[in-house]
């Protein structure tokens, strides 16, 4: 064979473990797991198809190749092909498994991802969609991912329902359909096509090194994952049934209903009792808790509570924990292609709800002794206690604690320095409070913090909140202002009072507005605060600062419902692809976020000696010894990149025993 310096590949695998539930860590680590087809491509050559699960074997030189890392291995999704290849080295071929990082790091089951690269990844840094088949439509290459392939993998990939006209088998193997086996080893030779084309229609827009070291960092951290305590998370979701069970005996004594629960039973029964309702949502219950008698509101808090899905996030835990209790795969590298950011996946750590209790460690210690008698006696609404006690179900492992370090008002601190809004920049650097100095630029009065005008803070937190990326009043709704007590005719003249005291910000939003124009309508480049913007291939493109650049697909001008210029390009929206309208403030949004998810990428290549298990918007989660120190760690994560001089970043910190929101 060829001396193999790049190897393409794709796999079709079996395991009873749901993937889309628990990711491909706890799929591959199941006994079950095995792998049915590897198809491969050696130097972009011939592809290849060995079928392991008839017995062929898999050429030394290619087993070689997977732990080489002067070998680039490429697939679509790589993650996928990469935990899975070591399991299966580690239990056919320990010879060829090689691991990476040192003893006390938690990486040792899989191979280094320094040598892999991701076709998929390649995609999202283009704009792309994420799926196989999505890329390959909108590339509208000559091969195309097959349609058969979805009822193929139920068949052969996944366990079957016992039959009499199965013979009661759970599971369908190649003897049993040998024409769907041979189109299911087409099909798997067509995925590397696709893969091969996907990188030959790229290639003139290649992926930075940097980013592909960035990618590399992810992988490491999904493959270090973040420990669970089990036996908690057991406990919480016992204490859940058990806290549903009695609020739904208690609301039937309360109302005679068969299920209290039904949305029809209880606008029938609240009919009943002289009040009609069109909707029983949260923001509708609260209102009518609020007018009616104390018996009625009961009925309705504990609906609420029944209704709250506490427990949904600790039964995602078990699902996605791994044999040594440590959840791995929460994180996908380039989730948001419009700024490059990180998604979560699985247990999604991104959206986990706040805690503010302040016995929060007293609580966590009775829902793990399952004392489920003194939590009905201390609190009044139990699944929002546990509700608040989802993150203190991640714990650092023995002898270890948490340092939770994170950006102090990071979008805040980019946006100023991009558009150059020096007031704003001096509050940053004399470490004033944003909001009270928005207020107090916006009303030309001083207000300070539960001080002179303090009440005006929060009209300059919500501004701050809402306005920045050229929200008006419907963004000052959304964000709540008419329920935090703003008059709806205070709206328009916060909106116009923001606007006057940032002008180089609005002034920002249509320079930016403007050079998108140009660059799209005359298909060329346009410059403006240091971005240049330009029109390529039938693709824009925004250089930042970080030699990364932002990329929208098939950009086009068009008509708004405004009757004004606007610019479209396709892009995924609400789970679908299409044409997404965009104008300046917009493009503003995601510049910020791009350059900010920059500096967080910086800050954990700084750190990338810790044991970072996880990281949430600008915020890092990390592992470490316990003499290891807050101050060195905020100081490491605060310094500025050298792409982007000047900015003003500042880091915070704490330490805990259960990872918490202070």
């Amino acid at each position: 064979m060829t001396a193999i310096k790049i190897l393409a590949l794709d796999l079709e695998t079996f395991s009873d473990v749901d993937l889309k539930k628990s990711g491909v860590y706890p799929y591959a680590e199941s006994p079950s797991f095995e792998i049915l087809l590897l198809g491969y491509s050696v130097n972009g050559g011939k592809i290849q198809v060995v079928d392991i699960a008839c017995g062929e074997a898999v050429p030394d030189e290619v087993l070689a190749a997977l732990a080489d890392s002067s070998v680039e291995k490429w697939a679509y999704n790589a993650q996928f092909e990469r935990v899975c290849l070591s399991v299966w080295l580690r239990r056919n071929h320990p010879q060829y498994f090689q691991s990476y990082s040192s003893p006390e790091d938690t990486v040792g089951n899989y191979l280094d991802p320094s040598s892999w690269k991701c076709s998929r990844i390649w995609g999202a840094y283009m704009g792309l969609p994420l799926s196989l088949k999505g890329i390959g439509a909108v590339l509208k290459l000559d091969e195309q991912k097959m349609e058969e392939g979805a009822d193929l993998i139920k068949y052969f990939c996944k366990p079957c329902r016992p039959t009499k006209s199965n013979g009661g088998r759970t599971r369908n193997l190649p003897c049993h359909a040998p024409e769907k086996w041979e189109l299911f080893k087409s099909y798997n030779k067509r995925d590397v096509e696709v893969e091969l084309a996907i990188k030959e229609k790229l290639a003139k827009f290649p992926v930075p090194d940097f980013v592909w070291d960035e990618y590399h960092l992810d992988q490491e951290i999904n493959d270090r994952g973040i420990l669970l305590d089990m036996c908690f998370v057991e406990q919480a979701i016992a204490i859940d049934a058990k806290t549903k069970q009695s609020l739904r005996s208690r609301m039937q004594q309360q109302t005679g209903l068969e299920n209290p629960n039904s949305v029809a039973q209880m606008k029938g029964w609240l009919a009943d009792n002289g009040i009609k309702v069109e909707s029983l949502d949260k923001k509708a219950v609260k209102e009518i808790i609020s007018n009616v008698g104390e018996h009625i509101a009961d009925v309705l808090s504990c609906r609420q509570q029944l209704a709250k899905s506490s427990v949904s996030k600790y039964t995602a835990m078990q699902n996605a924990v791994c044999a040594d209790g440590r959840a791995r795969g929460m994180f996908q590298f380039y989730g948001a292609n419009r700024s490059g950011r990180w998604a979560g996946r699985i247990i999604q750590l991104q959206n986990l709800p706040q805690n503010h209790m302040d016995d929060l460690a007293e609580a966590r210690a009775l829902v793990r002794d399952g004392n489920f008698n003194a939590l009905e006696l201390l609190y009044d609404n139990i699944p929002n206690v546990l509700s608040e006690l989802i993150r203190t179900a991640f714990t650092p492992k023995p002898g270890y604690k948490y340092i939770v370090a994170d950006f102090s008002a990071i979008e805040a601190r980019v946006l100023s320095f991009l558009a150059g809004e020096q007031w704003r920049i001096d509050v940053f650097k004399d470490g004033k409070d944003i909001y009270c100095e928005s207020a107090s630029q916006m009303f030309h009065i001083p207000v300070v913090k539960n001080g002179i005008n303090g009440h005006l803070r929060q009209k300059g937190k919500i501004a701050e909140l809402a306005l920045g990326y050229g929200g008006s009043v419907g963004a000052l709704k959304a964000m709540g202002a008419l329920e935090m007590g703003l008059s709806e005719e205070e709206l328009q003249p916060l909106v116009d009072a923001w606007r006057q005291s940032n002008p180089n910000i609005t002034h920002f939003w249509w320079d930016i507005d403007a050079a998108v124009k140009k660059a799209v309508l005359y298909k060329t480049a346009a410059e403006t605060h240091g971005f240049k913007i330009y029109y390529k291939s039938g693709m824009l493109f925004i250089n930042l600062p970080s030699g990364r650049r932002l990329c929208y697909v098939k950009p086009r001008m068009g008509i708004n419902q405004f009757g004004s210029d606007s610019v479209t390009y396709e892009g995924t929206t609400t789970g679908k692809w299409g044409r997404i309208e965009s104008y300046g403030p917009k493009f503003v949004e995601n510049i910020v976020q791009a350059v900010s998810r920059d500096v967080l990428a910086y800050a954990m290549k700084t750190l990338r000696h810790c044991f970072i298990v996880g990281h949430v918007h600008d915020e890092l989660i990390i592992e470490c010894s316990p003499d290891a120190s807050v101050d060195a760690i905020c100081e490491q994560m605060g310094r500025t990149p050298l792409w982007i001089k000047g900015l003003l970043l500042r880091a915070d910190g704490y330490e805990c025993e259960f990872y918490q929101k202070q």
